[in-house]
């Protein structure tokens, strides 16, 4: 019996090196990329938190307001629409 028939025909036969090489450099890879997003996510962190101080309200008591400013004109308006209905309903009843 030869030895080429005792081969497996299901084998691979793959150059160790460059399948090393690829696992380093997709680990160098990633770790660039772990390293660019911690760097982003720093620069937009420290940026909102620079945003935040410099308002003169925060958020929270800004949406308050706003809440509270929507409150009283939707008042203002159901009154206004109220003196209208009244005045159209009671202000000529003879004619007809």
């Amino acid at each position: 019996m030869n030895a080429h028939h005792h081969r497996s025909p299901a084998s691979i036969d793959a150059d160790t090196r460059l399948i090393t090489t690829a696992a380093v450099l997709t680990a160098i890879g990633a770790g660039l990329t772990v390293t660019g997003l911690a760097l982003g996510s720093l620069a937009v962190f420290t940026a909102g938190r620079r945003m935040l101080h410099r308002m003169e309200q925060a958020p929270a008591q800004k949406a308050a307001v706003k809440w509270e400013q929507a409150k009283a004109a939707s008042r203002a308006g159901v009154q206004a629409w109220q003196v209208a209905a009244d005045g159209r309903n009671g202000g000529s009843p003879g004619s007809a």
